[in-house]
């Protein structure tokens, strides 16, 4: 089957799977293990940081999949592009395709080690749950994604046998995306009306934004940890509070500018991970 640009369906697969989310996905896992190795270690687990980057990959695709099949009937009108309602691929066959690559990625989590294997079940459990109901219930749905974005640098972490650095990384990673998705629900309410019931829907949007602020201070104040416990060098410390002064002033800002807040506020994540980075390579 070729749709009126004359793609055909191998194409429609690998469109499904969104293979540039997956190829980052993987980056960012191959980085948490490199932060939470140390360049000096990271070479003795080879194997294991192929098998996890392999493991993101698939969760990633199937990920994908499993979104494009539930968002299947608003992407006919939102986005007829899309592989599911141009045709290239049927409903079923994305769904067959997201829970085989789920368990083809908890099979490969196996030889990395048990706790590889937990995250990766844990992790299909919240994005089922997702896509099935919480994408709607506004902050449950928030908290997911939140511990989807933690749970890679998790992965990675565990990949090395170093989880007490990746847990702390992985922290300031859901609180910082959760007080981002907080902004991005207040800044998208009128659209979100009738579909969702978001955080400021229930709460309005002053209580919305001071929860936002909360996590985004929460960051800052977690922040000092991997340097005063000796588990990243004196190059993170700079950097890190650069990063800091963006989430404060993504903390202020967002009540004037919600769009300006969570733009600002996705800068300030690649700033701290920019911080992890050279503290664990230097």
């Amino acid at each position: 089957m070729r749709d009126s640009a004359g793609t055909g369906r191998p194409q429609g697969y690998l469109k499904l799977f969104r293979l540039g989310n997956c190829a980052m996905a993987a980056l960012g896992a191959l980085l948490a293990s490199v932060i939470c190795a140390g360049v000096d270690e990271v070479s003795h687990f080879v194997m294991e940081i192929a098998l996890s980057m392999a493991v993101v990959v698939s969760f990633t695709a199937a990920g994908n999949s499993l979104n494009d099949y539930y968002d299947r009937e608003v992407d006919r009108v939102a986005h007829p592009q899309r592989p599911i309602p141009s045709g290239r691929v049927a409903p079923k066959t994305a769904r067959a395709l997201a829970f085989g690559l789920f368990t083809l990625a908890i099979v490969l989590s196996v030889p990395v080690g048990w706790q590889s294997g937990t995250i990766v079940i844990v992790s299909i459990l919240i994005m089922v749950g997702y896509e099935r109901s919480l994408k709607a219930e506004g902050f449950a749905g928030n908290l997911a994604i939140s511990w989807l974005t933690g749970a890679l640098f998790l992965f990675g972490g565990a990949a090395v046998g170093k989880l007490e650095l990746a847990w702390i990384l992985a922290a300031l990673a859901f609180l910082a995306t959760l007080g981002r998705e907080i902004v991005k629900d207040i800044q998208d309410i009128e659209g979100d009306k009738g579909s969702r019931r978001t955080l400021p829907m229930r709460v309005g949007v002053k209580n919305a934004g001071i929860a936002g602020s909360a996590a985004f201070f929460g960051t800052v104040a977690l922040s000092p940890l991997p340097y005063l416990l000796n588990l990243l060098s004196i190059w993170y410390a700079p950097v890190v509070v650069a990063a800091d002064g963006i989430f404060i002033y993504c903390a202020l800002i967002h009540f004037q500018d919600p769009e300006k807040g969570q733009k600002i506020a996705k800068l300030g994540m690649l700033v701290a991970l920019l911080a992890f980075f050279l503290g664990g390579v230097l």
